[in-house]
Formats: structure tokens, C-alpha cells, sequence
């Protein structure tokens, strides 16, 4: 069976690495699906969730915030400022950051806040639609 070597990296440590046999997650242009001896490819990618189908058959979901991806035919890097394990994200925490995101977006006194603001509302969003997702697969 052939794989592709995965590794997911927030900034503060190391998601996850392992092998797949196929990786989706959210390309800049839309959904992306990797498998292995895919073409070379580096393109940003939006917040929401990659999944990644173990060798085994199980899979693996990692939340990004956006940031980065790399592919050569053997090997898939995702790198990414926030990044969380499906199991361990907190839908209590991303509701109460999603409100505080959008009381930040009804007070914005400048462009600046406005896209600050912006931005975050999205993640937070794309957060919970991940959490959403992790919770009917399992």
C-alpha cells in the first residue's frame, strides 16, 4: 500500500507526523485532496480542518488557522500558526471566542480593528465547523 509522509506543525510544537494514505484540508482556491506521488504544490491554506486517512484506515483531524503547504511526492508539510488536535478542542472556549470576536467586529473603531476582528470571527468559525465535524466522525 503506498503512503505519504504527513507532518502538521503549529508554532509552539510538532501536531502530528505519521503516514497516510490520503490528506484533505482547505486550500486557498478550495478543498484539497493529496494522496501519495502527488505533484510538487505550495499554496496557502484557510482555517478549517485536515483530515488525514491513517494507513490503517482510521483518521486524524488537526484544526488549523490557515498558513502554508508544502507537497512533494512523498511527503505532505502543513505548517500553520494555531494548530489543535480534533480531541482537543474546546467548543466552549471557541463559542466564547467567537462571541467576544464578534462584539470586537460591532465596536471597531478602525480599519485595522475591522479586519482584526474579521479574521478572527472567520478562524473561530472555521473552528467550530471543524469541532462539528470531529464530533460525527468519532
Amino acid at each position: 500500500m503506498n503512503t505519504i509522509h504527513v507532518d502538521v506543525v503549529s508554532a509552539e510544537e510538532s501536531i502530528f507526523s505519521g503516514e497516510a494514505r490520503f490528506v484533505a484540508l482547505p486550500g486557498e482556491a478550495g478543498e484539497l485532496g493529496i494522496f501519495p506521488r502527488h505533484t510538487p504544490l505550495i499554496t496557502r491554506i484557510r482555517p478549517g480542518s485536515v483530515r488525514i486517512e491513517m494507513a490503517d484506515g482510521s483518521e486524524e483531524f488537526v484544526f488549523v488557522a490557515g498558513g502554508l503547504l508544502e507537497v512533494q511526492p512523498n511527503c505532505v508539510t502543513v505548517l500553520s500558526d494555531t494548530a489543535v488536535r480534533g480531541k482537543d478542542l474546546d467548543e466552549e472556549k471557541a463559542n466564547e471566542a467567537k462571541l467576544a470576536a464578534e462584539e470586537a467586529l460591532k465596536n471597531a473603531k478602525s480599519d485595522l480593528d475591522l479586519a482584526k476582528a474579521q479574521s478572527e470571527l472567520a478562524v473561530m468559525a472555521a473552528q467550530i465547523a471543524a469541532l462539528r465535524k470531529f464530533r460525527q466522525k468519532k
